[in-house]
């Protein structure tokens, strides 16, 4: 008898339990079929030209080399496939080569037809990444060559520098080491099992904080996007006065690779389902962007709190950030945001001026999630592919502190 009286709270409990997990769809204007699509994979191998002595190969973690054959004695060819098509024109590419004994070789960049030349090569030797000298770069509206010398000593050769999940995971774990207020979590796996981080951060009571979520590596070979990512993390959690405040009244939910998969393949732009992650943030049909929305809505449900901004760290070809231009109207905060925060960036950054491109989300990318999920500032945050270290650090250091200060600040 005291059971069937139960069935009732259990009955209720469950569905509450239920949808806190639940995400509901959000419309777009023009909706993409993010169904699972078979992807290309690449055949990991050492590549060897037997009568040139060299040697090429992807056998490590984010490469992304389909062929490598002699063209003539001095010049290779560096054939780059993407995983599946249609696909953005963003060619990736990340390779080992060597030699038998020390020689200069040119190396000539083949892709797909319509397929172009995007990134300037980055070299790593045993010292660290350098950028490509442009005097050895060969750039023609048919070609894109490179030279290189060679030797027994192996040079990794890569269009953005490398940083796949087990580097994301090591500088997490570096940047919260002895923040209690920052937890490390799993808001689940990708398509191929590889965990999917979110940082939680917070001081006091998560009860009623309104949150702000930060995006990055949606897009794998997207890395300056992730180094601003980086500063701008890094800059909330320095413990200064400033971020005591913010981190008292506010709560950070951050995930450092959304796309775990697709970085570690070596994939140009898409996940181990083919797909555009930055596509699917409607019907949620691929497992990070289901996993992620789903840990943000539960969060948000379970603490009894507001979501309020969503920054979504990318790279393009110059720095911009693309905004919606409808404005929430959640509170008066989250009105006025967006101008406060480009005119503050605009009088701390030298010489700087902010580059907005605003439209409302058409399509189902996470900024129009946002705005129209969550009534919440929607915004991407994009880098340039050969913006310079120093200022993207600049730039996440400085947009962080001055989103810091008119939260705390409160729009009073």
């Amino acid at each position: 008898m005291h059971f069937y009286k139960k069935i009732p709270f259990i009955f209720f409990f469950f569905l509450f339990v239920i949808s806190c997990y639940t995400v509901k769809n959000v419309n777009f204007k023009d909706p993409i079929d993010t169904k699972t699509k078979r992807i290309e994979k690449q055949t990991i191998k050492e590549f060897y030209i037997k009568d040139m002595g060299l040697y090429a190969s992807n056998n490590f973690t984010s490469s992304r080399i389909n062929d490598f054959y002699k063209l003539n004695d001095s010049t290779v060819c560096v054939l780059i496939n993407p995983e599946n098509k249609p696909i953005n024109k963003s060619p990736y590419y990340a390779f080992k080569t060597w030699s038998n004994s020390p020689k200069s070789i040119y190396y000539s960049f083949k892709y797909p037809e319509n397929f172009n030349h995007r990134y300037v090569p980055k070299l790593k030797y045993d010292d660290g990444w350098s950028i490509i000298d442009s005097t050895r770069v060969f750039d023609t509206e048919t070609s894109y060559s490179i030279k290189l010398d060679v030797s027994s000593n192996p040079i990794t050769v890569a269009a953005q520098e490398i940083q796949s999940s087990s580097d994301v995971k090591r500088w997490v774990s570096s940047l919260i080491k002895d923040k209690d207020f920052a937890t490390i979590k799993s808001c689940g796996k990708s398509k191929l099992g590889r965990d999917i981080p979110v940082i939680d951060i917070y001081k006091g009571s998560k009860k009623n904080k309104e949150i702000i979520v930060l995006l990055t590596r949606q897009h794998p070979p997207e890395v300056t996007g992730y180094y601003a990512f980086q500063s701008f993390l890094s800059t909330i959690l320095n413990e200064d006065k400033l971020s005591n405040k913010f981190l008292n009244k506010y709560r950070i939910l951050a995930f450092p690779i959304v796309n775990p998969d697709g970085v570690d393949l070596g994939h140009w732009r898409h996940n181990a389902g083919g797909i555009d992650t930055n596509r699917d943030w409607s019907e949620y049909n691929q497992p990070e962007i289901k996993k992620v929305t789903r840990f943000i809505t539960k969060t948000s449900k379970l603490s009894d709190s507001k979501i309020i901004i969503g920054l979504d760290f990318h790279s393009t070809y110059n720095d911009v950030f693309y905004t919606n231009k409808t404005i929430p109207t959640a509170n008066k905060l989250t009105e006025v945001f967006v101008n406060k925060w480009f005119d503050s960036l605009e009088k701390n950054i030298p010489n700087y001026k902010v580059n907005e491109k605003s439209s409302d989300s058409r399509e189902p990318v996470s900024k129009g999630w946002f705005l129209y999920g969550h009534n919440a500032v929607g915004i991407t945050y994009e880098i340039g592919d050969a913006t310079p270290r120093d200022f993207i650090n600049l730039k996440g250091r400085v947009s962080a502190t001055e989103m810091m200060k008119i939260l705390v600040d409160n729009i009073n």
